[in-house]
């Protein structure tokens, strides 16, 4: 690549998108990478304040920017994405379906540590929607030493540093406890509740169960939803220290794997999470009823991508965990979930 005066770039090839902007109207190329300039293109070259150009010379061990974005993605991409082409040297990663956004965090940071390449992206675990950017990678100058995209091929090649896991729906049970609720003193809130949840993932709920505050009626209805066919059971009410809450011990005693009993997520600490027989059991506290956003939903979509949840997992939902209850929920464009 060599730099050249606009006058005298007739019949060479431009080695870079000349961008135009127009406020408020237009931001965009007015010529492309490969264009062959032309007599009458100098008046405009011009007026766009050009009076260089780079021109497209080939040296061995250097890239062009978007040659080399486009290894960048052969490096560090996995399932689930489509790609843009080449714009101003950038390149945009988008979500071939809805899922769970997946960046290997740690990974990331090396890549950006590799002078003068950029690999931005959206949260780790953020459910993002079919055609949706998710991440966007270039170079910064228009061509780039080999040797550093080599680097970034090293740090990728042990597995994918971005990928999309979709959400699968599944068939939830729910076991609704509360002698209250059961006695018909107060109307189940759950349900309804759950219910528009449930519809919003393409989720079918195959039976819900409402019994008393008993070990015995909790571990049975437990047992029947899943016998139901429930590949999640969803359990409600009975979640807090009150002596007559007994649905954590319920879970317990059925023999289920506690993976945590809390969580450091406002609203949602007095969350559980277990596995039985493979099948994941969640004790949701009251405020799934009415809560805008609350762990259940920074939990559920991560099930549905049929992820196996342990303790660090909430651990780590701390950081980002504490919901600022917006009067417009704009969920998940905010801070909410988000380390």
């Amino acid at each position: 690549m060599r730099k050249v005066k606009v006058e005298e770039a007739v019949g060479m090839v431009l080695a870079h998108d000349i961008t135009k902007i127009v406020p408020g109207e237009f931001k965009g190329a007015a010529f492309k990478k490969g264009h062959v300039v032309r007599s009458e293109d100098i008046p405009r070259l011009l007026d766009l304040g050009k009076e260089h150009l780079y021109v497209w010379e080939a040296k061995e061990g250097w890239l062009h920017e978007d040659d080399a974005a486009r290894a960048i993605v052969e490096a560090t991409a996995g399932t689930g994405l489509t790609f843009s082409e080449p714009k101003e040297g950038k390149i945009n990663y988008v979500a071939k379906f809805p899922g769970i956004l997946k960046i290997d965090v740690e990974r990331l940071y090396r890549v950006n540590s590799v002078d003068q390449v950029v690999l931005s992206t959206l949260h780790n675990n953020m459910p993002v929607k079919e055609g949706q950017v998710v991440a966007g990678t270039r170079v910064i100058p228009l061509v780039i030493e080999e040797e550093k995209i080599n680097q970034v091929k090293a740090i990728g090649q042990k597995s994918p540093l971005i990928q999309v896991i979709p959400l699968k729906a599944k068939k939830v049970g729910i076991v609704t406890t509360g002698n209250e609720v059961f006695k018909g003193r107060i109307k189940d809130g759950f349900g309804p509740a759950l219910e528009r949840k449930m519809g919003h993932y393409g989720c079918e709920i195959v039976k819900q169960i409402i019994v008393p505050d008993d070990t015995r009626l909790i571990k049975n209805a437990i047992i029947e939803v899943k016998e139901a066919g429930a590949e999640i059971i969803l359990t409600t009410g009975g979640m807090s220290v009150d002596p007559d809450d007994v649905t954590p011990l319920s879970i317990r005693e059925l023999g289920a794997d506690i993976v945590s009993y809390g969580s450091p997520v406002l609203p949602g600490a007095m969350f559980l999470l277990a596995y039985w027989l493979g099948t994941p059991i969640l004790g949701l506290p009251g405020c799934v009823m009415y809560a805008k956003q609350t762990v259940f939903d920074l939990v559920f979509p991560r099930l549905l991508a049929e992820e196996i949840l342990k303790k660090q997992d909430l651990i780590q939902l701390g950081h980002g965990g504490l919901c600022m209850d917006c009067e417009v929920c704009r969920y998940p464009a905010c801070s909410f979930g988000k380390a």
